[in-house]
């Protein structure tokens, strides 16, 4: 295994709550466009390989994911020669965060993207605690990309502990799709890649299958165009409220009614809780209706008229075409749905009908 690491010479890992899909393809983008080999892979939305020529390998997995994968992703790389390994890291517990670092990656170059309250029950109660939870993957040697914004002290006891470097980025921007964008630059600038390069492989790179996007489609008797928006991926309410103020600015000029679909899935209890609280303390207050599709629903029931409205509103169904129905038929007239919650399961499948139904829709 070790042999197999050691082969490749530049070793990237992307850590944090948020994004790192999204971070991982833009720095290998940015890489291969300055004559880089790469190799990446992704683990969020949808795991998948980005081999050297661009083309992508959905991972199959046969049960639950492990960091195995990252040692057959050493393998792989070794064996096809390239010069860069980019990588998602998969753990979530510190433990294992330590192990999948310093037995498997070992990089020479770690990348923060954020600390968000999400996986409170493994990585802690609060952002500090997450944050420490995520230095576990800081080893000697590494160096360490933080966005200013984002360097709790944890990061930078951990690094002290074992020589590592703290390198603060300024991501500072109007929006969460420019501090990536900003956070991927300073690494590829780091590593020999020049500006004009860096920015033309930024901005090529593929969308992640769970990154923000939205679509037109028709919906309702007689049909309407509705915009439908996927933010399933952000998970926590946290990272949804920037995606939601990211969408009304692009979105809600036009006049259209706001109605949340919320995915729930029955492994994250801990985020169906999140989504109650934040429910309470107001967070769909500008939107007309708010449906919860995916598990737990049935519990939701009891909390229809509670809280604050808009009401949730549970659908038992699981097929994507039903749960559109239903919806369009209770609304009655075209809207901007947004998805939030969960991206696995029937987020997932409502993704993929949006993309069959829908018109792509610029954001």
């Amino acid at each position: 295994m070790l042999g197999n690491t050691l082969r490749i010479p530049l070793r990237v890992a992307v850590i944090g709550t948020r994004g790192k899909s999204t971070v991982t393809r833009m720095i290998a983008a940015a890489l291969k466009e300055a004559g880089f080999s790469v190799l990446a892979k992704t683990t969020g939305s949808k795991p998948v390989l980005i081999l050297p020529d661009g083309r992508e390998e959905e991972i199959a997995r046969r049960g639950l994911p492990t960091i195995l994968e990252q040692k057959r992703l050493l393998q792989k790389a070794a064996n096809l020669g390239v010069r860069a390994v980019v990588t998602e890291m998969m753990s979530i517990q510190p433990e294992c965060l330590a192990i999948e670092s310093r037995l498997f990656l070992q990089p020479q170059y770690l990348v923060v993207t954020n600390v968000r309250l999400d996986h409170r029950e493994e990585m802690g109660q609060s952002k500090g605690e997450i944050a420490r939870s995520l230095s576990a993957a800081i080893q000697s040697g590494t160096s360490v990309f933080v966005p200013a914004s984002e360097c709790h002290p944890e990061f930078e006891l951990a690094a002290g502990r074992v020589g590592a470097k703290i390198t603060l980025v300024n991501t500072e921007a109007d929006s969460f799709i420019e501090e990536d964008r900003r956070l991927a630059a300073a690494v590829a600038s780091c590593l020999g890649v020049s500006a004009s390069a860096a920015l033309r492989g930024i901005s090529a790179a593929a969308e992640d299958f769970g990154s923000l996007k939205a679509w037109e489609a028709e919906l309702g008797v007689p049909p309407t165009t509705w915009i439908l928006a996927s933010a399933f991926a952000a998970n926590e309410p946290e990272s949804s409220r920037l995606v939601l103020s990211y969408l009304q600015k692009k979105l809600t000029p036009n006049g259209r009614p706001l109605v949340g679909i919320l995915n729930f899935r029955a492994d994250r209890g801990d985020r169906t809780r999140q989504w109650l609280e934040a429910h309470g303390q107001g967070f769909f207050s500008g939107f007309r209706s708010v449906y919860a599709v995916g598990a737990h629903v049935h519990s939701l029931s009891i909390r229809r008229r509670t809280g604050r409205p808009p009401s949730i509103i549970p659908l038992s169904d699981r097929s994507p075409t039903a749960i559109m129905g239903k919806i369009a038929a209770s609304e009655g007239a075209s809207s901007l749905l947004i998805g939030f919650g969960n991206i696995g399961g029937t987020g997932e499948a409502l993704v993929e009908h949006w993309q069959k139904i829908g018109r792509s829709h610029a954001l």
